[in-house]
């Protein structure tokens, strides 16, 4: 005989494969994404990647990650009196609607500390975490120059 509380926790188990499939907002992606295979082997890479918000509402972008990176941060190149500087940024709102393009000379991940060997065409993992909790997942391809913009 089963009663009605095993039925209850039957359904609330049931529930959390359903809310693990919607962590990533199909309304959010990541595309586009690469990293410049460097010449000889660094401590540091750069990536870039075109982020694309078709939710009804903000999102903010607060940290990346990468199995193949010790440690992934968002930064932003800036040129102030013909001086190149770097900051790194700790929120990326993007507006309902809109893209920001991570791309040389401006915003763009720092990938600290590979821990696999960068080879080019290699597709590498990459998580951006979000204000409300939510991740988008995506790739970056090692290439040795930029990809053409249409």
């Amino acid at each position: 005989m089963i009663t009605k509380p095993f039925v209850g926790v039957l359904l609330a188990m049931c529930a959390f494969p359903a809310a693990a499939e919607v962590a990533a907002p199909a309304c959010v992606t990541l595309t586009d994404g690469w990293v410049r295979l460097l010449p000889m082997a660094m401590p540091m890479a750069a990536g870039y990647a075109r982020l694309r918000n078709d939710c009804r509402d903000e999102i903010v972008v607060v940290a990346a990650g990468s199995r193949a990176f010790g440690g992934v941060s968002l930064h932003e190149t800036t040129l102030n009196q013909g001086v190149s500087r770097m900051r790194e940024v700790a929120r990326l709102p993007i507006a309902a609607g809109a893209s920001v393009e991570l791309k040389p000379g401006g915003l763009h991940l720092m990938l600290m500390q590979p821990q696999v060997q960068l080879k080019e065409g290699a597709q590498l993992p990459l998580r951006l975490s979000l204000e409300d909790g939510r991740r988008v997942d995506g790739t970056l391809q090692v290439r040795r120059d930029a990809p053409a913009r249409p």
